[in-house]
């Protein structure tokens, strides 16, 4: 059976702001030193499915940045554009049915664009167990991660794991972002992963899920199915896409159907959600810094000091994100990081959208 890797790149990356922009958000930065994250991720699976049966899903304002910069191997006629983001429900949806109409079913493997992960050849490893499974059974799978810390950050998945079915678990119960003692408790207990966020199953099973599940979504795609990967398919999903449900994959589908198992790893991810997730990535300095800008320090620690060109001269701090572009400064305590979406929202407000 045919394998095909859907990217999610439609994101904002607002907690990396200044640095990520509308135009040019995180899957679109290089963050790791090697290539754009994107194009990380889509090296990532090689091997396991070619990078010619790559999918991309994005955003209309940054589609003509992601074919200028995509790695060349990726079929330009494969860019799936959103004219609005409707969550990841409507986009998965979107490329499932493009699948289906192009290349009748197949094994579709749902990936989002910004990620890190450390250990490629056990990422590969589990990837190509979970296609492995989805060619054999009819099932939703979803790769969740092995713990390594108490994390109130992510999404748990808790599993039975007295039920094996080819190295897979059912899934009992999908956990928001919990708070530090329930974390502990998950943690803990060897029942949770982390929800990473990648999927994998065949476009029949997701496409009938979305029947079942949010027949309302599925019919507004049906209405203009005939119009995928035509001439015409633009002005198709630009008539819809404005009242489409926006919702999640997890809420719509994940959390209801009995269909969901869950395949762990343990591969060094981490979803570089925020400026203080940089140490995943970089090893930080004797004094615990991590800079990747021109930069003189007098007794500066624990400290990320991201820059361009200007000269960032610190004295005496602790614990701060200092991180400059051209136009903007920011400057916060690590222990706020998430809030620097809160800063993003409040410059919107303002109309102040040149800075976003």
């Amino acid at each position: 059976m045919n394998r095909f890797a859907v990217i999610m790149a439609g994101g904002g990356g607002t907690r990396f702001w200044p640095l990520s922009r509308q135009n040019k958000p995180k899957q679109l930065l290089n963050l790791s030193g090697n290539d754009i994250m994107i194009n990380d991720t889509i090296l990532r699976y090689e091997g396991i499915i070619s990078v010619e049966s790559t999918m991309i899903v994005t955003n209309q304002t940054q589609a003509s940045l992601v074919e200028e910069i995509l790695l060349d191997k990726v079929p330009r006629n494969n860019i799936l554009r959103e004219p609005v983001g409707k969550n990841t429900a409507a986009c998965i949806l979107y490329a499932a049915l493009v699948l289906d109409k192009l290349y009748k079913d197949c094994v579709m493997v749902v990936l989002p664009s910004d990620h890190y992960i450390t250990n490629e050849e056990s990422f590969r490893a589990v990837l190509d167990k979970a296609c492995l499974i989805a060619e054999e059974k009819d099932k939703l799978i979803t790769i969740g991660i092995k713990p390594t810390f108490p994390s109130t950050g992510y999404g748990y998945i808790n599993f039975n794991k007295s039920n094996l079915l080819d190295e897979a678990f059912d899934v009992l119960e999908f956990v928001e972002k919990p708070n530090f003692e329930k974390a502990k408790m998950y943690f803990e207990s060897g029942n949770y992963v982390w929800n990473s966020g990648m999927f994998v199953w065949k476009t029949s099973i997701i496409i009938e899920n979305f029947r079942r599940y949010l027949p309302r979504l599925y019919k507004s795609f049906m209405q203009v199915y005939e119009h995928l990967g035509t001439d015409k398919e633009w002005e198709a999903i630009s008539e819809i896409y404005p009242s489409l449900q926006n919702i999640s994959i997890d809420y719509g589908i994940l959390e209801r159907s009995d269909e969901v198992i869950i395949v762990p790893g343990d591969f060094g991810w981490n979803d570089v959600g925020s400026w203080d997730a940089l140490g995943s990535i970089f090893s930080p300095d004797d004094e615990g810094n991590i800079v990747k800008a021109k930069h003189l320090g007098l007794r500066t620690k624990n400290s990320i000091v991201f820059g361009d060109e200007r000269l960032i001269a610190t004295i005496g701090v602790d614990n701060l994100i200092i991180a400059e572009t051209s136009d903007a400064l920011l400057i916060c305590s690590k222990d706020n990081a998430q809030e620097v979406k809160s800063m993003v929202d409040m410059l919107k407000e303002l109309g102040m959208n040149e800075y976003i």
